[in-house]
């Protein structure tokens, strides 16, 4: 039986007793989807003066659809809210957004397989409501009083600041209100860069994968402010307010008109914008943004790249290296920034030289040497493995790793540094940029007879090539995973013939593209999943990315095959540089700089991803090593994921003797706390230089935890702690830092241990951390060794060489 509500004499308690008594009960109102109705296909709500829509759309020229809500009247269409943004949708006829009777929200796809939900709960069945407010806000309430509300999306936001919105720190939920940008113009997915309020004060800070970049605001002194257009310094546009008490800390902000549309958006660039739209305005109109220039924004071009605010491609790979990621490139992602084209050998001197760059804004993140002259600070980045450029102007400058934030200057203004940077000796052809001067070009006459004599040739060979290049061309999901075929993989690893590294879930292969393109090729086995249920985990695990995370290219699903494409690691793992006989010796800010990369990795697996990841397993043959030496965090993709909503979890896998929380032995619920013990583990061996169980069997003064751990309580010189191959070379600070963190981060009760984000701050320096007490698992181990060592099997991921 069907039952319409249309009958507007009908008192509303009345009505809408009625409506909730039948499921497929149609709103009063356009703006409300009552409990047991659903949204799909072109359908959409509105909010009740036409201001609002929220319906399915799709960004660009992208073929996947999310849910959303955009300005109903003005175009091009403004999206200020996305739902699903790590999770689109293919097909709106089979899927739907469908408010349940129990109040939660829910986005389904076709086989009716959950993958967005608001996970709401109401005390009453049939009891809520969800409609969408001029405000722009989308509420869920209860539906015999409105004040009740029980989820809104000005709780999560996600690139746009509404007025009315709130940006702050919820006590209750223990969650942030950010902006997150979008990935790319056919990408809502978050980006690299955030903009947060500080927990302890009420200013704003942007943030770029985890870590402070700039001040945006100041510091906000007083509780009430007015934005001021910088165009119109007599008049403002805005007001803020700031409020604390035991729901939490928020900035919220209201219009100084009734009839002007604004709104604040953190973009793709990292900049912060105010648009204001106006009565009688054709489009948006920037009034304030910080910063004022694009370059200024913090890694806006990624890494290995060059900013040029005079040019209007804005963002170009430095000499020597292209696009890590072609395809997003493009559409003005630049997060995964630009890698070489041709690796460095890194243990023979004569396979690097350097390339002048004039007129360039230096990277903040240099260390000084004392050296003579020009040539001795040539020669001591040349001799360090991590050293990728330097400077001299009356000291020397290095600088190791990623290269961030180098900006172009006006060759005219004369303000910029000359700037040295290292590449492969057989990248020679590049010449000086930056400078008037233009690159020559050799030209040469060929005489007409002979292309003549060859035109035909080459035509038909040109059409051969070209129909083949079609016939390999490679299908993409989403946008951001490429669909490979069994044959061509076959093909790019000589027959799955160079092998990397072999785990509990398969080997790993090195292969090379058809465009010279190096890729780790995962080839699966004992993996009893279905070609659907394996394709949906593959694009959540292509979604994830991260400058810490190995990134996965793209996958294979034919017949019983499953393989993953992932990133080549030139320089391996951390396991091979840490204990097996390598010429190369990781020098101390190497380390702490790995160190650094992988705590910020599993921050974002553990906090930052809509799917909170817990890995498993950590530890050095899991560490990848790109390049340049940065750290990538391998093998993440396969462990449980796990809902925000759900804190605990078991999962059903294997890991590693050695690295194991103590919770794994008890068969307490595993949370990601475990992940924290695990690196503090690999911690202590990046101190050491040595597996933490090596000499475990000459005595319990041989196992190396129980030293780091009593040295430190003791406020005894932690260098005696340092690899002796570093010879004591090392920041003192640094190392002391480093040595308390992995105490704390081996702590028994999970409770005791930091959260990853934190222990980023204390490893940065921006956060201090006491003396931590000595495990007990520790003591326990003096009592009774045997037992407290033992080898089992546990629960947990496999180990990868990715």
């Amino acid at each position: 039986m069907k039952f319409t509500c249309r009958n507007n004499f009908i008192y509303k308690p009345v009505l809408l007793l009625l409506c909730l008594t039948f499921d497929a009960c149609i709103s009063m109102a356009t703006h409300v989807i009552s409990a047991g109705q659903s949204l799909s296909g072109n359908q959409t709500i509105t909010s009740p003066s036409g201001i609002f829509e929220l319906g399915f759309f799709t960004p660009g020229n992208s073929q996947n659809y999310y849910i959303g809500i955009w300005y109903k009247k003005l175009s091009p269409q403004t999206v200020v809210w996305v739902a699903n943004r790590n999770q689109p949708v293919s097909d709106t006829s089979s899927s739907t957004l469908q408010l349940f009777q129990n109040g939660n929200l829910t986005l389904l796809v076709q086989s009716k397989t959950e993958i967005w939900s608001t996970h709401s709960m109401s005390t009453v069945s049939h009891s809520t409501v969800a409609m969408l407010l001029d405000n722009g806000n989308f509420v869920i309430t209860d539906a015999f009083n409105s004040s009740v509300v029980i989820w809104q999306s000005f709780d999560h936001p996600t690139d746009t600041w509404l007025p009315g919105g709130k940006l702050g720190h919820n006590k209750l939920t223990k969650e942030k209100l950010s902006l997150t940008p979008w990935r790319n113009p056919q990408n809502p997915a978050p980006g690299l860069f955030s903009f947060e309020l500080e927990q302890n004060g009420t200013s704003f800070w942007l943030f770029w994968n985890g870590s402070k970049t700039y001040w945006t605001s100041g510091y906000w002194t007083g509780k009430i402010f007015s934005l001021v257009p910088e165009t119109a310094a007599n008049d403002y546009i805005a007001s803020f307010t700031f409020a604390s008490n035991e729901n939490g800390s928020y900035f919220t902000y209201a219009s100084a008109y009734n009839d002007t549309f604004i709104r604040f958006m953190l973009e793709i660039t990292g900049q912060i914008k105010f648009y204001v739209w106006g009565k009688g305005f054709t489009q948006w109109t920037l009034i304030w943004m910080r910063p004022n220039e694009q370059c200024d924004a913090y890694a806006t071009c990624g890494a290995f790249s060059i900013c040029n605010q005079q040019n209007a491609s804005l963002c170009g790979c430095l000499p020597g290296f292209e696009p890590k990621v072609p395809k997003v490139w493009k559409l003005k992602d630049h997060s995964n920034g630009c890698l070489r084209k041709t690796p460095l050998q890194c243990n023979d001197v004569r396979n690097s030289t350097f390339l002048v760059i004039h007129d360039v804004l230096h990277p903040v993140n240099s260390e000084s040497l004392t050296v003579e002259n020009i040539e001795k600070c040539r020669l001591a980045c040349l001799r360090n493995c991590s050293c990728t450029a330097f400077a001299y102007d009356n000291q020397c400058l290095i600088w190791k790793g990623d290269l961030l934030n180098v900006k172009l200057l006006p060759s005219e203004g004369k303000v910029g540094k000359d700037w040295h940077l290292r590449v492969a000796a057989s990248d020679n052809e590049y010449q000086k940029i930056g400078s008037t001067s233009k690159i020559k070009r050799k030209t040469a006459w060929i005489v007409i007879g002979v292309l003549l004599g060859f035109t035909f040739i080459l035509t038909i060979v040109m059409i051969l090539v070209r129909r083949r290049q079609s016939a390999g061309a490679l299908e993409t999901v989403d946008d951001y995973l490429v669909l490979f075929k069994y044959r061509d993989l076959r093909r790019a690893t000589k027959n799955f013939s160079e092998k990397l590294g072999e785990g509990a879930f398969g080997s790993v292969f090195k292969g090379v593209l058809p465009d010279s393109t190096a890729i780790a090729v995962k080839e699966l086995k004992s993996l009893n999943q279905g070609e659907k249920q394996f394709r949906n985990e593959v694009r959540t695990i292509g979604s994830i990315q991260h400058i810490n995370l190995v990134r996965l290219w793209g996958f294979c699903a034919e017949a019983s095959k499953r393989i993953l494409v992932y990133d080549y690691m030139p320089n391996g793992s951390l396991q091979s540089l840490l204990f097996q006989k390598n010429p190369i010796i990781l020098d101390w800010k190497a380390r702490y700089n790995i160190a650094i990369g992988t705590a910020r990795g599993l921050a974002y697996l553990h906090e930052d991803c809509r799917e909170r990841i817990i890995h498993c397993d950590i530890k050095p043959e899991n560490i990848l090593l790109d390049a340049e030496y940065s750290p990538k965090l391998g093998d993440f993709g396969l462990a449980k994921l796990i809902g925000r909503q759900n804190s605990r979890v078991l999962t059903t896998m294997r890991g590693t003797v050695g690295y194991l929380a103590p919770e794994w032995f008890s068969g307490e619920a595993i949370t990601p706390k475990a992940d924290v013990f695990s690196y503090g583990m690999l911690l202590i061996e990046i101190i050491s230089g040595r597996r933490n169980r090596q000499g475990l069997d000459e005595g319990l003064e041989s196992f190396f935890p129980i030293q780091v751990t009593n040295i430190v309580t003791k406020g005894e010189d932690v260098v005696t702690l340092l690899d002796y191959k570093l010879e004591g070379q090392a920041d003192k600070d640094e190392l002391t830092r480093a040595c308390k963190v992995a105490c704390w981060c081996i702590q028994d009760d999970e409770k005791d241990r930091p959260k990853m984000r934190e222990v980023v701050q204390i490893l940065q320096g921006v956060s201090d951390v006491g003396i931590p007490p000595i495990p007990q698992f520790l003591q326990r181990l003096n009592e009774n060794p045997i037992e407290a060592t033992s080898s089992q099997e546990t629960i947990c991921t496999s180990n990868s060489s990715a």
